[in-house]
């Protein structure tokens, strides 16, 4: 997942989810790896499907793991940090960028864990966090920690 970050106008670029998983919630860029990608691959493929535009400065800021009790399959995201892109902010049939003042986010129109981690992200902070979901949306625990090394996590 990919969060861009335009620190001279203190604003962040959200998508609003079109389709699928999430749709009608606001959430950084991303998807799944495709085979033969690296996670920074997929995260700069995903946001340039979904906004149409190019990173030049990816960097890494977080590992989140999320539980939901109706699927077996713990969903591993990472999540990093953009402020310097290429090409014109466009949307696609999944996704709607939108700037949003940086202490103006939607979290009611977003998945409950990013109010908890998002305060971290726009500190520039590295963190780690586990959040567990019932009946999909449903944030019933988390756990959350900075972490400066996240090639050790």
């Amino acid at each position: 997942m990919v969060l861009v970050r335009d620190y001279a106008s203190e604003r962040v670029l959200l998508g609003e989810k079109l389709r699928g998983f999430g749709a009608g919630y606001f959430n950084g860029f991303g998807g799944k790896v495709e085979q033969g990608e690296s996670i920074i691959d997929a995260a700069a493929r995903e946001l340039r499907e979904e906004a149409n535009i190019e990173a030049r400065d990816l960097t890494a800021r977080g590992v989140l793991r999320f539980i939901f009790d109706d699927n077996p399959q713990p969903w591993l995201v990472h999540v990093f940090h953009a402020s310097l892109f290429d090409g014109e902010i466009a949307p696609s049939d999944e996704m709607r960028p939108v700037w949003f003042d940086v202490n103006d986010v939607p979290f009611d129109k977003m998945w409950a864990d990013d109010e908890h981690w998002y305060p971290l992200f726009m500190a520039e902070r590295r963190f780690v966090g586990t959040f567990t979901f019932t009946q999909t949306t449903r944030l019933v625990s988390f756990h959350l920690r900075t972490e400066e090394d996240l090639a050790s996590v």
